[in-house]
């Protein structure tokens, strides 16, 4: 099989989360993925973001739009340490582990990363490694697992709402990204 193959499971479809499936807060991550095939969402968002920043350099990287804002570098930085956190809760909450999950606070993560010090095409091939171990988890779980509930952050959420906040998370600092970083040099 190719690695840009995606298989989704056959035997049932993954529907797109309802209110009440995730914090009111997550919306707006969610409202941006369209359609059901989130596996497929996942996948394409891949090859769109590795494009979109494999054309650029490390001066490119530690660009700020502003003075009190991430430079490029620690927003992606900042997508693949969200990633990881969101497909962790994710696996807990899929296998039926009701612990409750902690939040965790992005700007210590941002400042306490080595994103400024790395190259940027190392941190593109991150966010690779990480989309496609998220991918990889996802599927793999069975029906059951998609419409489990646990609490992360104090909030009630789904699996498959964690799939789809990944997803929207993504594409909304893509999005900033592409009008706020790199706009200029199109």
């Amino acid at each position: 099989m190719s690695e840009s193959a995606v298989v989704t499971p056959s035997a049932f479809t993954i529907v797109r989360p309802q209110p009440g499936e995730y914090a009111p807060y997550y919306e707006r991550y969610i409202s941006l993925i369209q359609g059901d095939d989130i596996l497929t969402s996942l996948d394409q968002q891949r090859r769109e973001t590795m494009l979109l920043l494999s054309c650029h350099d490390d001066n490119d990287g530690d660009f700020r739009y502003a003075p009190d804002k991430w430079s490029a570098k620690e927003v992606l930085g900042h997508v693949c340490d969200s990633e990881r956190v969101f497909a962790y809760r994710a696996l807990r909450i899929s296998r039926a582990d009701t612990t409750p999950l902690e939040g965790f606070e992005q700007d210590d993560y941002v400042r306490n990363g080595p994103f400024a010090h790395r190259a940027l095409a190392d941190q593109v091939e991150d966010f690779i490694a990480v989309r496609r171990a998220t991918l990889s988890l996802l599927r793999n779980l069975d029906e059951a697992a998609w419409m489990r509930r646990g609490i992360a952050n104090k909030n009630e959420v789904t699996v498959r709402a964690l799939a789809y906040i990944i997803a929207g998370h993504e594409l909304h600092h893509r999005r900033i990204l592409e009008e706020k970083y790199f706009a200029a040099s199109r």
